[in-house]
């Protein structure tokens, strides 16, 4: 059985990160497939499912139909503690199969704030720690993503990894474990030795490491003849491979939770800071026409309402301006949002704002980086104080209410006046605003300055923390008393973060010292324990201040020398020196710079400056005015591993699957266009129901028999339609006036006693806690009836009016005067709703 069914998974917090059965997930049947890969994000879903790169995997993975490709995701502190206490493992969305039954666990690293979480997902596994400790009945243990470009200081953990693009090379090692497979290869590294052969793939235990009495790396000494260095593995065109269209649709909200496509990878302007600028070049950009075509058809198959059109510079896709219009002539009539996540300042063209707020504004966010031209000519940004500004007007007059800008502190150079000048750009941008945009607000984002692996700042030391500190007061004191809100990073994050984004292996040990003392979700400020780090590198003789506060000299061997980006460490350093001098270097696409990445024969920068949209005007329906809306209310219930999902979620799942089904909804007037659904209540998380009704407003397109096929078709497990009305005529939305439900206490008998003492009484006050505090409400006033059904089941009619509510669990706690532990086993269904 799975934890879904436990009594004791009632009280985890948001349970639908959990439930899987999700809308186009994969479940593939074991004994048809050869080769089954786990891929592992070491976040929280919500986080881990918004991340692009993972979406593409799974759709290429699982598009052969030798290879299984499951999810799973790091659970959160509650749930870890269940497992535990328990002795239960951690298992895959899709089949519950635990991780140590894989053939392959594939570990996706986007930060280093994540490698504690690699551990709790390894150790709930029964998977060794350390790549030497496991044996041949141990999944293959892989990671990939942009920490993987210095892999060192976890590379005691993994057995291999993928460096680079991702789209190919994680075929070919599906494929080198499917032949070792068959060939019953028994022995680790001859299967390690056979991923070697493979563009991308390093083998940690293949390269020897030693250390000069400072600590210093003194060689990186190959073991294997031929295997010297690791080349990033990099695909020519994004178009090769298919864009993932049906990806899978969560029930819960994501950290961005919206449809993202790809437009490019890579990115031609050479920030020095920036090290994914470094790691993804070459620019490569997928055909507009393909774009056009993805985003039609996965916005069909999954229903989100918002498009997200993904690269590391959006304004720089050479045809942004047609693509962006043509997209909007498709899905404004679908009242489909689009927008731009990454813009640079110096590649905003105003005339995108009317393209992209024709359906509504999707927040505007902008990076200066610094505060003045002369810190942007150090870190190679182009742009100026003028251009900031003159971009900020346009964005506030277009009719934005909300701008946020981004800036770092610690860049190399950076002095008091630079700081200063931090807030003086900021009240400039906040004083652009005129006319009908005054009320508009500023936010600012400050972030400590981490000099990564495989960029010019390399060399260069981290301001100490204490500094970094300072400056953020410093820039929180200058705008004290203004309208504008400054968030920031902390720094103590930034300090973990520098000392492994250029660390060794000398630091595996910390990391494992840092997590048995309890380190966990380090990335999420309220998770962080910085105490329990120090204590860690007290405890193993590991000075943080020799990663972060030294200037390394420019011949020292670095602990990635042998991971190669394809830039070379040459024309890193030449940027470096560039960077002094506060000299530019031009754009890429003006002119190869040699930086090393392209060889001008398979690797090459792809754009598509001259496209033009195909003429003939794209399909619009019929003027509103024109078309007659009705009115349905749908019966449906909510049973299985759906009760877990709460009453927002459930208002998103029937969004998408009315916009899957391509119902014509009809839509509120304003700014923010919604549509007009309504449900009859919130359900209580946990809860079944046999009954639950939602009206929703459509254009009178489709036949109540089509909508109803179709919409039944669109319904994930758990939630089943039973009844279909047409109540336009109806002057209201039905209002349910009172509430039927059956309770079964898993065995806990109940005391009648307290049921007659409960009806007698004229008050029964209990304290209800919400996110508004703390109030009493009187329960009595709730309750219709109250009857015992046998020794551990009840009746309970509740009546519904006006003032707060409580929950059928929340009621008979107090009456029968259980404890936390007593109300695990209950079960609530309800069985019937009677409408106003």
């Amino acid at each position: 059985m799975s934890f879904l069914e436990e009594p004791w998974f009632s009280r985890i917090q948001r349970p639908s990160r959990y439930v899987g059965g999700e809308i186009n997930a994969i479940r593939k049947d074991r004994a048809s497939v050869e080769v089954s890969i786990a891929l592992a994000f070491p976040d929280t879903y919500e986080v881990g499912m918004s991340h692009l790169g993972l979406k593409i995997l799974y759709h290429i993975l699982n598009s052969r139909d030798w290879l299984a490709a499951e999810r799973v995701f790091c659970v959160w502190l509650d749930l870890e503690a269940e497992l535990r206490a328990r002795g239960l493992p951690l298992t895959t969305m899709e089949s519950r199969r635990p991780l140590s039954e894989f053939d392959i666990v594939g570990f996706s690293l986007q930060h280093e704030l994540s490698f504690t979480n690699v551990l709790t997902m390894l150790d709930l596994s029964g998977i060794p720690f350390l790549s030497e400790d496991r044996g041949p009945e141990d999944p293959l243990i892989i990671a990939g993503g942009p920490a993987s470009f210095n892999p060192e200081p976890v590379a005691r953990l993994f057995d291999a990894f993928l460096i680079g693009d991702g789209e190919e090379a994680a075929l070919e090692i599906c494929e080198v474990v499917r032949e070792a497979k068959r060939r019953r290869v028994r022995r680790r590294e001859e299967l390690l030795e056979g991923l070697t052969k493979i563009r991308g793939v390093y083998v940690p235990g293949f390269f020897k490491v030693d250390y000069e009495p400072a600590g210093t790396v003194k060689s990186i000494m190959p073991i294997l003849a031929g295997y010297e260095e690791v080349k990033k593995a990099i695909i020519s065109e994004l178009d090769q491979y298919p864009f993932p269209v049906r990806q899978v649709v969560p029930f819960m909200e994501l950290v961005h939770d919206r449809l993202a496509v790809e437009i490019s990878r890579g990115c031609t302007r050479g920030c020095r800071f920036c090290q994914a600028g470094m790691i993804y070049r070459p620019v490569r950009e997928r055909h507009p026409e393909s774009v056009l075509k993805y985003a039609e058809s996965s916005l069909k198959l999954t229903g989100f309402d918002e498009l997200s059109l993904l690269s590391l510079s959006s304004g720089d896709y050479s045809c942004i301006g047609p693509l962006l219009k043509k997209l909007m002539d498709r899905q404004e009539k679908d009242k489909i949002a689009v927008s731009l996540p990454s813009l640079r300042v110096d590649s905003l063209n105003p005339a995108w704002f009317g393209e992209i707020k024709r359906v509504r504004k999707t927040g505007f966010t902008l990076a200066p980086e610094a505060g003045n031209d002369r810190m942007r000519r150090v870190i190679n940004k182009g742009l100026t104080n003028e251009d900031i500004l003159r971009t900020a007007r346009a964005v506030y007059e277009a009719g934005w209410n909300l701008m946020k800008l981004y800036f770092m502190i610690g860049l190399p150079g950076e002095a008091g006046a630079d700081i200063r000048d931090i807030a003086l750009l900021a009240k400039s941008v906040a004083g652009a605003v005129q006319g009908k945009a005054k009320k508009a607000a500023l936010n600012v984002s400050l972030s400590t300055f981490v000099p990564k692996a495989h960029t010019p700042f390399m060399w260069l030391p981290q301001i100490e923390l204490e500094e970094s500190r300072r400056r953020i007061e410093r820039i929180q004191d200058l705008l004290k008393n203004s309208r504008i809100r400054v968030k920031w990073n902390q720094p103590e994050m930034s300090w973990l973060e520098g000392i492994f984004s250029r660390g060794d292996r000398k630091l595996t040990s910390v990391l494992i010292k840092a997590w048995q003392k309890g380190a966990r979700f380090d990335a999420w400020g309220d998770q962080y324990a910085m105490n329990v780090w120090v204590e860690a590198f007290k405890e193993t003789g590991v000075d943080p201040a020799f990663y972060l506060y030294r200037r390394r000299p420019g011949a020292e061997i670095f602990p990635w020398d042998h991971i190669s980006s394809g830039v070379t460490k040459s024309y890193l350093k030449e940027e470096w020196r560039k960077s002094a001098e506060e000299r530019m270097t031009p754009d890429c696409r003006e002119g190869c710079l040699d930086c090393g990445v392209c060889d001008h024969r398979r690797v090459s920068p792809v754009t598509f400056e001259s496209w033009t949209p195909a003429s003939g005007q794209d399909r619009f329906r019929k003027p509103r005015s024109s078309v007659g809306a009705k009115t349905y209310r749908i019966t449906f219930s909510k049973t299985g591993r759906a009760r877990h999902l709460s009453h927002l979620e459930l208002v998103r799942l029937f969004i998408r699957a009315f916009k899957r089904a391509g119902i014509d909804l009809v839509f509120s007037k304003g700014f923010h266009p919604m549509p007009k659904v309504v449900f009859g209540c919130a359900l209580p998380v946990g809860t079944e129901s046999l009954e639950e009704t939602v009206d929703v407003a459509v254009y009178d397109t489709m036949s109540r028999g089509t909508i109803k096929e179709g919409l039944a078709r669109q319904l994930p497990p758990g939630i089943e339609m039973i009844r279909l009305e047409d109540v336009t005529f109806k002057t209201k939305p039905g209002r349910i006036k009172e509430t039927h439900f059956q309770l079964a206490t898993n065995g806990l008998r109940l005391n009648p006693a307290r049921v007659e003492e409960f009806i007698r009484a004229e008050d029964f006050p209990v304290m209800k806690r919400g996110k508004r505090g703390e109030r009493v409400v009187n329960a009595r006033s709730l309750v219709k009836s109250m009857r015992l059904k046998g020794p551990d089941g009840l009746d309970l009619v509740l009546i519904h009016g006006p003032g707060p509510g409580l929950k059928p669990v929340e009621i008979i706690k107090e009456v029968f005067r259980l404890s936390g532990p007593d109300l695990d086993g209950v079960k609530v269904l309800k069985v019937k709703q009677v409408l106003c």
